[in-house]
């Protein structure tokens, strides 16, 4: 059973292009599947039925998973079952009808404009990584990009000189996005100034690490946190909060929902509208502070 699974995620991986990230995603789910089975009894996947699904789900649930972690799941779990039908490996799919668990709506974790620009006017600009930093976080907030599309950017992707970049966001779509002209500037110094002693001569990859190499996600975490610690924002933080941000300020001096959406990268403007009800909460606050009477 396993060297079937090991088989799905090759196949994921070459013949679906999957991403490191999601690999790992479903490696993880796909193994825990596997071990709840074999406690189960239960010894080829001709042998699972949905109740086995089921039964997975639950004792997840009861682990407390997160809907989010357990949605997932059932995408990993459904995904390999159709695989395994398709291919031969299993003669039905005890996987067609799972119920995938409610998604739970979270507001996205945002920061006040104050905040940003402290954050932004904190860092320094004395050393090659100082300036790369800066440079990183003023086009994060300046654009709304992913991390993940940040970190993917190359030289190429730079179009300055008509105001906007190229990144290539989830399912490998392109899009435009209109870069600031502040943003702009630090970029513009960092390549003039900082890129080329990291190693710039070597990469096409735009924002690099102290070795010369495109920099991780793992190594973009550890900088934006030191940098909200060196700033004094005590205010929870996640790799996204400039993105989220990003939009927040932008729906609050009146941008159109449909362009922020686009700016995003979101298919569907739903995913967009949760920043609406960022707006309606920070407002209740600002009146719950303010009024004399609330």
């Amino acid at each position: 059973m396993r060297s079937q699974v090991e088989s799905f995620l090759q196949y994921m991986t070459v013949e679906k292009r999957m991403s490191t990230n999601t690999r790992q995603a479903y490696a993880s789910d796909l193994t825990q599947y596997l071990s709840t089975l074999t406690q189960l009894g239960v010894t080829e996947w001709n042998e699972v039925t949905r109740a086995h699904i089921v039964k997975h789900m639950e004792e997840l649930s009861q682990a407390g998973r997160a809907a989010s972690s357990l949605r997932r799941a059932v995408s990993s779990i459904r995904t390999f079952h159709h695989h395994l039908k398709m291919t031969g490996g299993a003669t039905t799919d005890p996987a067609l009808y799972l119920e995938t668990p409610k998604a739970e709506r979270h507001l996205p974790d945002t920061w006040s404009q104050d905040e940003v620009e402290r954050l932004l006017d904190s860092v320094p600009t004395s050393d090659p990584l100082a300036l790369r930093d800066r440079a990183m976080l003023e086009l994060l907030y300046g654009t709304g990009m992913r991390v993940s599309e940040l970190l993917g950017l190359d030289l190429d992707d730079l179009q300055f000189e008509l105001g906007y970049l190229q990144c290539e966001g989830k399912g490998e779509s392109a899009r435009i996005i209109p870069v600031s002209s502040v943003a702009q500037s630090f970029v513009e110094r960092y390549i003039q100034q900082a890129r080329n002693g990291l190693g710039g001569r070597e990469t096409e990859a735009l924002f690099l690490n102290g070795r010369g190499g495109r920099l991780s996600r793992q190594g973009f975490w550890k900088m934006i946190k030191r940098r909200a610690k060196e700033a004094g924002i005590q205010k929870e933080i996640t790799p996204h909060v400039l993105r989220h941000s990003f939009a927040t300020h932008l729906l609050e001096n009146g941008a159109d929902l449909r362009a922020i959406q686009q700016m995003l990268g979101h298919a569907d403007l739903s995913t967009t509208q949760i920043y609406t009800h960022v707006n309606k909460a920070r407002l209740h606050d600002v009146y719950r502070k303010h009024h004399p009477r609330a």
